[in-house]
């Protein structure tokens, strides 16, 4: 059955191994296959991925804000390779943990300098 990167892919909810949410897939990054066609190489995650799917204004708009607020000059979003999803239904599952995918950057910051000052933040786990 073929999958369909914008029904079946794209704004789904990826998760984990255990169950828990890694984030939503922003776009899909593709690569020649054996036969020369097209083969999805990766799932990529975050606001650098969604604002280039986006384009225009609001595209450019979603990646500066994320950009000025990341640590890093120039950010990559988070590439999940493709070989790692094991199957989709109504969200993408993964066949590893989430702590085996690199963290990304502005998601550290944000709960460094932001989450991590709201009261109770810390207990929120529990």
């Amino acid at each position: 059955m073929p999958l369909l990167i914008g029904f079946d892919l794209l704004d789904r909810q990826i998760v984990d191994l255990a169950g828990e949410a890694v984030g939503k897939v922003d776009d899909v990054e593709l690569a020649p296959g054996p036969d020369g066609g097209p083969r999805i190489a990766a799932l990529l995650v975050g606001p650098q991925a969604l604002g280039r799917r986006l384009g225009g204004r609001l595209g450019r708009w979603v990646s500066s804000v994320s950009g000025r607020l990341h640590p890093a000059e120039n950010p990559d979003p988070l590439r999940i390779p493709w070989d790692v999803v094991g199957h989709t239904d109504s969200a993408v599952h993964l066949t590893i943990r989430r702590e085996l995918l690199a963290e990304p950057a502005l998601e550290q910051w944000l709960r460094e300098h932001l989450i991590s000052r709201i009261p109770g933040a810390h207990d929120a786990g529990n």
